[in-house]
């Protein structure tokens, strides 16, 4: 081989490599990052109405870089198993309940706590305060990154048997509650025939008679219909259920901190819309209610009291388990959000 071929077969080569290279890095910038995000609720919830918003937002402000579909009603499973997928990095994103992490997480279970607010601005408060940023940074070690906290209601308890005003008459209810221990322990002391139950198996359950009633948010409640099944619904406010939207730590570490900062930035407004979007659903759902002939009351603050006098010693039961500094520090912003009236 001349050296004049050499040098031109050199050149060419070169000029391929370059053009690959090329090719390469057009294709990075083009290529796209898909993510789910799942959750349990119904297409009707705002739930879900704020989750689609949050994918709208999270590649507009991604600048089209990530791609984010919501799944609805549970279709990638459970809220263990979407958890734990997560973790994996098997699905990206998640929004629900952590209880699922309570065994390793305790600081989770101050939420189950009974009694503990008297209106949305102070869940809020705390929600946007230190004890909830602490328990994001607690579970990181499990593979999550926690993006923001959002509201899913207060729990209100409905039945089939009668209104509830006092707290005599819990008494002898068979009431699904959630399969925790600090609500199997509040139910239990209220009087309740306290019953552990997937979410799933609870509307078929009330409709055949086998539990005397559930408690859950009002929005939710609607939404799955407990209209059809429960005759009496008992305003209560016991505890308040929030939910955090949490990604992948897997999936976070793959964007970049332009794509980190856009998701962030999505999912804190999309949590908003929702609190926005629960707190005029609740009033929506009264009326809806009554309309089906679902018989709704208000306990009376009073009452209110002295059942939250006889679930005292459930919080002394479980404040040591769960963190005694921590629990006096998230009640100590409840105090604070309270003193700001």
């Amino acid at each position: 081989m001349t050296s004049r071929t050499s040098s031109h077969f050199t050149l060419r080569r070169l000029t391929l490599m370059v053009g690959a290279a090329l090719a390469l890095c057009s294709t990075a910038a083009l290529a796209e990052v898909k993510a789910k995000i799942g959750h349990a609720m119904p297409e009707t919830h705002p739930q879900a109405v704020a989750m689609n918003k949050f994918a709208e937002l999270a590649t507009a402000y991604t600048k089209g870089n990530v791609k984010v579909q919501a799944y609805h009603s549970g279709v990638l499973g459970s809220d263990e198993k979407q958890l734990q997928a997560v973790q994996s990095g098997t699905q990206e994103l998640y929004i629900g309940t952590l209880a699922p992490l309570s065994t390793r997480v305790k600081e989770v279970q101050v939420w189950d706590l009974p009694f503990m607010f008297q209106n949305e601005k102070e869940v809020y408060a705390v929600l946007d305060g230190a004890s909830s940023k602490a328990i994001f940074q607690k579970i990181e070690p499990a593979g999550l990154v926690g993006l923001t906290w959002t509201g899913m209601g207060f729990r209100n308890l409905s039945n089939s048997k009668r209104s509830v005003n006092r707290l005599e008459d819990v008494a002898g209810l068979k009431i699904r509650v959630m399969a925790n221990p600090v609500a199997l322990e509040t139910w239990k002391t209220i009087g309740a025939n306290a019953v552990p139950m997937a979410f799933a198996e609870v509307f078929p359950a009330l409709e055949i008679k086998a539990l005397d009633g559930q408690e859950n948010p009002l929005v939710h409640m609607y939404s799955n219909k407990m209209q059809e099944v429960q005759k009496f619904i008992s305003v209560t406010n016991h505890v308040y259920t929030p939910v955090a939207l949490v990604a992948s730590k897997k999936f976070w570490d793959t964007l970049s901190p332009a794509d980190q900062a856009g998701i962030q930035k999505a999912a804190t407004e999309a949590g908003l819309l929702q609190r926005k979007l629960l707190d005029e659903g609740d009033n929506d759902v009264v009326a809806k209610f009554k309309a089906a002939g679902v018989t709704m009351n208000t306990v009376s603050p009073a009452e209110l009291a002295r059942i939250q006098e006889k679930v005292k010693p459930v919080v002394a039961k479980f404040a040591p388990i769960i963190g005694e500094d921590f629990v006096k520090g998230f009640y100590a912003e409840i105090d604070k959000a309270r003193a700001a009236k």
